[in-house]
C-alpha cells in the first residue's frame, strides 16, 4: 500500500514563514508493490486538487489532514488522517478470487521529536505515528492498527533550491491489520494458496528518499523512491508474501494556482 503523502512530499520547513494556505493541482505517477512482499506491481497515474493549510492548530498538506495539539521547540504532537492507494485482486495474481485491498484511511496521533539541527536548513527528527486503519470499499471497515516509528532527515536547500526529505523506519501492524494484508482465510485457500493466519509484528523496515525542485514560483517537480526489506517481516512465510524486497518509484508536479498573502511560520 502506498501513501498518497508521496504525491506532496516536501522537506520540513521549520522556522520559515510561508503562506497560510496554497491551492492548485498535483499530478503524479507511481509504480509500487501492491503491498510489502507482493510480487505484482501497481501503477497509478492521478491528477488531484492540491491544498495546503498551515494554521497554528488545523493543518493540511503532505497527504495529511488534522490538528496540531501542541508544539514546543523540540516536540510536536498532532492528530490526523492519511490515505493510502488501493490494489484490486485483479492486479495481484496470488490474491485471485480474494477480496480487493481497498482504499485505506488512517487516523491517529503522531509525535515528532527534534533530535538535531545540523544546519539552518536541515533537521533530524524521530517521528512516532500510531494510526487506526479503516478500509473504504462499499462501506467503512476497521482493519486494525499500524505503527511506524522512523528517523527523518530533511534539508530544504541542498543547492539551487533543491529540497530533500529522507527517512528510515520500521512498519508494524497488529494481528488484525497483518491478517488483512497477509492472511488467507480457509474459504479462500486453494491447492496453490494454503490457508494462513497472520501474526502481529514487523511488516518491513523501509527507507524512503524524495527530492523536489522549484521550476518557477508556482511550479514544483518531485521524485521519490522507497525500498522495503519485506523479508524481515514476521509474515514472510505467508503464501501472499512472494518477494523479499520491493521498490517504489514516483514522479510528479505541483502547480500552485493561488496562495494566501498572510504568512505563517512552521
Amino acid at each position: 500500500m502506498t501513501s498518497m503523502a508521496y504525491a506532496q512530499n516536501e522537506p520540513d520547513t521549520e522556522g520559515v514563514a510561508r503562506p497560510l494556505w496554497e491551492a492548485g493541482v498535483a499530478g503524479f505517477a507511481l509504480q509500487t508493490p501492491a503491498y510489502p512482499g507482493a510480487a505484482d506491481k501497481v501503477r497509478k497515474g492521478l491528477v488531484l486538487p492540491w491544498f495546503v493549510y498551515r494554521g497554528r492548530v488545523l493543518r493540511a498538506g503532505g497527504g495529511n489532514f488534522g490538528a496540531r495539539i501542541t508544539k514546543t521547540e523540540n516536540v510536536e504532537l498532532d492528530l490526523g488522517f492519511a490515505g493510502s492507494l488501493s490494489a484490486t485482486s485483479d492486479d495481484v495474481a496470488v490474491r485471485s478470487g480474494m477480496p480487493d485491498l481497498g482504499f485505506l484511511l488512517e487516523f491517529g496521533p503522531r509525535i515528532k521529536y527534534t533530535l538535531a539541527r545540523p544546519s539552518a536548513n536541515s533537521l533530524v527528527r524521530l517521528e512516532v505515528p500510531l494510526r487506526g486503519v479503516f478500509e473504504f470499499q462499499g462501506g467503512a471497515d476497521f482493519q486494525g492498527w499500524a505503527f511506524e516509528p522512523r528517523i527523518t532527515y530533511d534539508h530544504r536547500n541542498l543547492f539551487g533550491g533543491l529540497g530533500m526529505s529522507s527517512s528510515l523506519g520500521l512498519m508494524y501492524g497488529d494481528k488484525q491489520f497483518n491478517q488483512y494484508l497477509y492472511g488467507v482465510p480457509v474459504a479462500y485457500a486453494t491447492g496453490q494458496r494454503e490457508a494462513y493466519e497472520a501474526k502481529a509484528g514487523l511488516i518491513a523496515p523501509r527507507f524512503q528518499l524524495s527530492l523536489n525542485q522549484a521550476i518557477t514560483k508556482d511550479v514544483r517537480v518531485f521524485a521519490l523512491t522507497r525500498w522495503d526489506a519485506a523479508h524481515l517481516g514476521v509474515n514472510s512465510s505467508s503464501p501472499l508474501h512472494l518477494n523479499n524486497s520491493g521498490v517504489t518509484f514516483g514522479l510528479g508536479m505541483v502547480w500552485t494556482l493561488g496562495r494566501s498573502s498572510r504568512l505563517e511560520s512552521e
